[in-house]
């Protein structure tokens, strides 16, 4: 009989998994993928006759930063909801509008064709794409961190960023592969539109196994208890924004915004620039999960500490390497295949650190918004920031100055324990690091 139960319980657990996994999927694999194309998609969208490319992809990130900035928003609402009427019906509606607005983007008519109407269509599917995106997160994190068995609760959140990173392969993978088998011109003129349209089959997929989901035991128990202090959820909202702060920026500074940087600053084609991202995920993607499975062991905060101390000690050294002409490409695609495994030290943890820093009742709200503020604020403006500052400043060494500034708070963020009562993620939320002894 314990057997049995044991049994359904592993299989409820590895559901959650695969269904709280896919949506973020989908959802980085976009993401990227309007990351890797920015450069077309600025000329398409966003360069009316007489424009510069320059100003285009300014408004191309601006567009991408507006998308982040409605995540906060998305958290928020559907955090309440998931909270009040469970996981399971809210993923369901996230990555139905997720999968609807990402395919579209793959059928918008370009400024050749309708003019200004262009980019304003591309901006509200950007908008609805931050709203279920923000949604997701704090859903896909509970689900797997609630459905976890004991003492892996690390390994099984760290599962939603090794995704991340594989949606982050898979657009660059697909984008990498497009520019192989089409020429510039259909590439421009409409291969780019396959990588979005391709997410309707994998968004049916999605949804069909969220459906099959279960409501997570954790919710089903806790439903009727009350809610803890506004205060105490804002505090510890604050603290989980600072400590994922550095992973945010240097993970879209590395991972994403890498192929722009490279073409427009140090003159790579779009090929050189893809294989220089599939090398940086890669190695993002081989550190997520043994850094999860490692904090269950350790503890959340030494290993985070340990990858934003990293960033901040090799992100001006590494880049420098990218930089240097006598530097040959193997050492080069070394360096950016260590930039994504630091990183990649932070992002396996940090889904359980946020977690672990908010009660049952809170938790789709408190752990989405958390992270929904520090990617709109460090991800959405990432590519904003770097390419306004370099064209200012003329500095090419912008991208590693940012995302050390940012690692450098966040390592402090970690360092730093609430005291007791102080609320932010201190003694009084209920649920505890999951580790041999180690408190969060």
């Amino acid at each position: 009989m314990t057997l049995a139960f044991h049994e359904r319980g592993t299989v409820r657990s590895r559901k959650a998994l695969v269904a709280g996994s896919v949506g973020n999927f989908i959802e980085w694999y976009e993401f990227g993928v309007y990351g890797y194309f920015a450069t077309i998609i600025a000329a398409r969208f966003f360069t009316p006759e007489g424009g510069s490319e320059v100003e285009a992809l300014v408004k191309t990130y601006a567009s991408f930063a507006l998308a982040f900035f409605f995540r906060p928003v998305g958290a928020a609402l559907f955090g309440r909801l998931g909270d009040r009427i469970g996981r399971r019906p809210v993923l369901i509606l996230v990555i139905t509008l997720m999968t609807g607005a990402t395919t579209l983007i793959g059928a918008l008519p370009t400024y050749a064709t309708v003019g200004a109407l262009a980019p304003w269509l591309l901006t509200f599917l950007r908008v609805l794409q931050g709203l279920s995106a923000g949604g997701e997160f704090g859903g896909a994190v509970s689900v797997m961190t609630e459905f976890a068995p004991p003492g892996r609760r690390g390994l099984y959140g760290s599962w939603q960023s090794f995704t991340v990173a594989l949606g982050l392969l898979g657009g660059a993978g697909v984008a990498a592969l497009l520019a192989t088998v089409l020429t510039e011109a259909q590439l421009g003129d409409w291969g780019w539109r396959l990588p979005f349209l391709l997410t309707l089959p994998l968004g049916l997929g999605a949804l069909w196994l969220r459906l099959r989901l279960d409501e997570t035991p954790a919710f089903q128990q806790e439903r009727r208890t009350e809610r803890p202090p506004a205060r105490e959820v804002a505090g510890a909202i604050a603290l989980g924004a600072g400590r994922i702060m550095g992973w945010a920026a240097a993970g879209y500074t590395f991972l994403v915004v890498l192929p722009s940087y490279l073409q427009s600053t140090l003159d790579a084609s779009f090929q050189q620039a893809l294989i220089a991202t599939v090398l940086a995920n890669f190695g993002f993607a081989v550190t997520i999960v043994p850094a999860g499975w490692l904090s269950d062991r350790l503890g959340r905060r030494p290993v985070m500490l340990t990858g934003a101390v990293l960033v901040v000690l090799l992100a001006v050294p590494l880049l420098n390497l990218l930089q240097a002409p006598g530097v040959s490409l193997t050492v080069k695609g070394a360096a950016v295949w260590g930039a994504g495994a630091v990183v990649g030290l932070m992002a396996g943890p940090g889904p359980a650190m946020l977690a672990e820093l908010f009660p049952t009742k809170v938790r789709y709200t408190g752990l989405g918004l958390a992270y929904a503020l520090s990617n709109a604020v460090f991800s959405g403006c990432a590519g904003l920031i770097i390419t306004e500052t370099i064209e200012r400043t003329g500095s090419v060494d912008i991208p590693a100055y940012y995302a050390a500034a940012t690692c450098a708070v966040s390592a402090l963020a970690l360092a730093w324990t609430p005291r007791a009562g102080a609320g932010a993620g201190a003694a009084k939320v209920p649920v505890a690091e999951d580790t041999k002894g180690k408190a969060s």
